[in-house]
């Protein structure tokens, strides 16, 4: 089926309207390409047209370039993957680069006015497509989003928008709008100058223009042309250059890429003319292609992530769960945030605390958030008062009538847990789902409480809720279908990324993140500078040195949760050592951010001012320290060794779920993927060599897995042996 359609108007317009079949938002296939290309040289060979508008059928313009389509073109290009690339990238640059000129001579005489007419979003492809267009009109929609957000993803806007997007902003105003994936509403992107205007009825517009006969040579077409800014070998372009490099290392460490690939096709781009410059975006998007790191961010934040969002480990055979009537038990930081982001998807909610207090201030959370959404302008008082009407904050639990799921989002304490889950029960009926919102308890131990423990699940939340995009949810022994099915059904209401796992002590993420803290608390103990700590942390990718992500989380939180572990595994607790450090800071008062007093030190507004001087008095850095690699390779491996244990274990039962989890959860490396990913980039082999000697050097808790000896032994990947494709066959 057609996804461009062509229509040519009383006036001699052309109109192109893209509208893939059987999807809400476009997205550019290769199928697409060839349609728009034929198009175009329709619209160019016929002598009765005067002019091409490009618009959508749809509300939105388009998302993007379908990735998986990205992610097939390396396979699909031969035994010369670089050159297939190349070529294949070059072909789409080609179809814009013929809208751009759109028939002009050698001399920019002739050619055809072809306008682009957006309703709403346009990202990655659905802008870059526009760039190459002559003049970009958008709809007054303040909700679309205007951007190139590929470097998310681990690519960069490889479609000609880099090279074009410079070339009309200058490097230093297109810097955020490519470095960092920077999105504007369609008002915001026409003041930056990356759109041209925004209209009522943009079609009517770009129509309008096309037939007033304007001039359409773009300004590095003409001769003379001079980069806005200056180029690198202009004074001010050489300092924009040279600021940007810095910031880009700075912000990235050196680990993406696509980032160090971006900036590169930017400089060497903007001392050549224009065709060339597409041909440096061209190599340098493929050298990004080729590079695994990109391969693995494509395939975990979007196919994956989007999989995942769009049901992948749902019970095919459950009708439809979504939730009409939320209850929420707990109206602490945890509560409010769970009432905020349901209300926000149009669910009633019932929010119950023991006091009435309690209860509105947990309601006030989200008046508080909307006030500053106004004061930002991303939100209205009407909007305010619509979410706030949504939201009961009460202390009788028989508000709760007619809710087809309740979170239960109280102290980390079973047996307050197993009295609100009696008190729930008492005022729901038999097909409402109850769920708790625990960090650490096991699910099935819980589930006792409930009368029917087959409709009683965990729905992990990561704070700040309105904030964190992955829910983990956990089932327990009992569990059944339906309870999953509500739980994944209400994540895809409140738009975050579900992960299913089984019950286990801390689940998933929490099994995973505390052995990377304890790594680096155990490291300072040690004699490990705390700062080699903290930067190898942040040279690998980690968004948050260890130190830092437990003054976040709070120290007194991480004695609570060791002393807990300590009981629950007798002689067999394995962190002792680490122990020594954190019950030390904790008898000191030290007990994180909130206490402005941690393993760093914060000043009176409560920002961080360095590493505590005072942890060298009693830990004092070994004159020998270790090497970096080292560090990386402890903080790492303590992460990856848990998520490989908890698929053995059969916590995790999809090693997409691991790797997405992992990114959103705990900002694992987001360059690699993912722990398995990343295992698959360094190969089992070479993961097993690097466990045995950590385990020799620093103990058993590096051997390697069984699972990974065994794949080591068969040269097997995770993805291959253990990924959808694998599963399927």
């Amino acid at each position: 089926m057609a996804e461009f359609h062509y229509a040519v108007d009383a006036d001699g317009v052309a109109t192109i309207t893209w509208d893939v079949p059987g999807r809400s938002m476009n997205v550019m296939s290769l199928q697409g390409f060839g349609e728009l290309d034929a198009h175009i040289d329709t619209a160019l060979a016929d002598p009765a047209v005067k002019g091409v508008v490009i618009t959508s059928g749809k509300k939105d313009f388009a998302g993007g370039m379908d990735l998986n389509v990205i992610a097939r073109m390396k396979d699909e290009a031969g035994d010369d993957p670089a050159r297939g690339l190349f070529e294949g990238v070059m072909g789409m640059h080609g179809v814009l680069r013929k809208i751009e000129r759109a028939g002009m001579d050698d001399r920019n005489k002739g050619g055809k006015p072809i306008a682009a007419a957006l309703p709403g979003t346009a990202l990655g492809i659905g802008l870059e497509l526009p760039l190459a267009c002559h003049r970009i009109f958008a709809a007054d929609n303040p909700k679309a989003k205007i951007g190139l957000p590929e470097i998310m993803v681990g690519i960069f806007p490889g479609g000609g928008g880099t090279t074009r997007l410079v070339r009309k902003l200058g490097a230093m105003a297109a810097a955020p709008f490519l470095l960092e994936g920077k999105l504007s509403d369609p008002k915001k992107a026409k003041a930056a100058g990356i759109i041209d205007e925004v209209a009522e009825d943009p079609v009517a517009a770009a129509k309008a223009w096309v037939l007033s006969g304007p001039s359409i040579v773009k300004p590095w077409d003409e001769k003379g042309y001079k980069m806005p800014g200056g180029a690198p070998y202009h004074p001010a372009g050489f300092m924009t250059f040279v600021g940007a490099s810095a910031m880009v290392n700075g912000k990235t460490k050196g680990v993406y890429p696509a980032a160090k690939a971006l900036l590169s096709a930017v400089y060497e781009g903007a001392l050549v003319p224009f065709d060339t410059a597409i041909r440096i975006e061209a190599r340098w998007f493929t050298h990004v292609l080729m590079n695994p790191s990109s391969t693995a961010m494509i395939r975990s934040l979007f196919i994956n992530k989007e999989a995942l969002e769009k049901g992948a480990v749902r019970p095919a055979e459950v009708a439809d769960q979504s939730v009409r009537k939320l209850g929420v038990i707990g109206a602490g930081m945890m509560g409010a945030g769970i009432a905020l982001v349901a209300a926000q998807a149009g669910i009633e909610v019932v929010l119950i605390d023991q006091a009435q207090e309690a209860a509105d201030k947990g309601r006030a959370y989200t008046e508080s958030y909307m006030d500053k959404g106004i004061k930002r302008g991303k939100a209205t008082a009407e909007k305010k008062q619509d979410l706030l009407s949504r939201i009961t904050a009460t202390t009788d639990y028989s508000a709760l009538s007619g809710a087809d799921l309740v979170i239960e989002a109280v102290f980390e304490d079973t047996a307050i847990k197993a009295e609100v889950t009696k008190r729930v029960q008492q005022a729901v009926g038999e097909t409402c789902i109850i769920a708790t919102n625990t960090s650490t308890l096991p699910i099935t131990d819980l589930a006792r409480a409930a009368d029917r423990p087959g409709d009683f699940i965990g729905i992990h939340f990561f704070s700040p809720v309105e904030k964190m995009m992955l829910v983990e949810i956990i089932k327990g022994r009992e569990t059944g279908d339906r309870a999953v099915a509500k739980a994944l059904d209400f994540v895809r209401q409140i738009r975050k990324t579900p992960i299913v796992v089984n019950d286990a002590r801390f689940f998933y993420a929490n099994r995973c993140i505390i052995p990377y803290i304890n790594e680096g608390i155990r490291m300072v103990g040690e004699g490990v500078a705390p700062a080699l700590v903290e930067n190898a942390a942040k040279l690998v990718g980690m968004p948050l040195g260890p130190l830092q992500l437990v003054d976040e989380t709070s120290i007194d939180l991480g004695v609570k949760i060791a002393r807990a572990t300590k009981a629950a595994m007798g002689d067999a607790y394995p962190d002792g050592a680490v122990d020594d450090v954190i019950f030390w800071m904790a008898d000191q008062g030290r007990l994180g951010r909130k206490a402005a007093a941690g393993f760093y030190a914060y000043d009176a507004a409560g920002k961080r001012t360095g590493l505590w001087d005072g942890l060298a008095a009693e830990y004092p850095p070994a004159a020998d320290q270790p090497e970096l690699t080292e560090v990386q390779h402890r903080l790492l491996f303590a992460q990856v060794l848990e998520a490989v244990r908890a698929l053995e274990g059969g916590v995790l039962t999809d090693i997409r779920e691991g790797d997405v989890g992992a990114i959103l959860g705990w900002g694992f490396a987001p360059w690699s993927g993912g722990p398995f990913s990343w295992l698959d980039m360094i190969g089992a082999a070479r993961a097993v060599d690097l466990c045995k000697g950590l385990a020799a050097r620093h103990g058993d808790r590096f051997a390697p897995p069984g699972l990974l000896t065994e794949m080591a032994a068969r040269g097997e990947t995770f993805y291959g042996r253990f990924g959808p494709a694998a599963q399927a066959a």
